[in-house]
């Protein structure tokens, strides 16, 4: 129970860690306006919740409902790199 834990959570921290990088990039750019702040706060917010909510509750002795937490943005998170992986190795033609 402890593998899976940490393994849905470094999933989750390497998405974080991806949108923090295009937040900041953009940011940099100056490309994040007052007219689209707000959803990238709501993305934000929601990811940290997520990463922070689930460290939380696995301190508070609730590890399923933790794991369960991690679980709504690790198997999204999980299943688009498959799909990625499979574009890279089957080299589909689209024509």
């Amino acid at each position: 129970m402890k593998f899976w834990f940490w393994f849905l959570w470094s999933i989750d921290a390497v998405i974080a860690a991806i949108a923090l990088y295009f937040f900041f990039s953009l940011a940099a750019d100056e490309r994040i306006r007052s007219f689209n702040i707000l959803p990238w706060l709501l993305i934000l917010a929601g990811l940290a919740a997520v990463v922070g909510g689930s460290i939380w509750l696995r301190s508070i002795g609730q590890r399923a409902l933790g794991i369960a937490l991690l679980l709504l943005l690790a198997i999204p998170g999980a299943l688009f790199a498959l799909f990625f992986l499979v574009l890279l190795l089957t080299h589909p033609n689209f024509h």
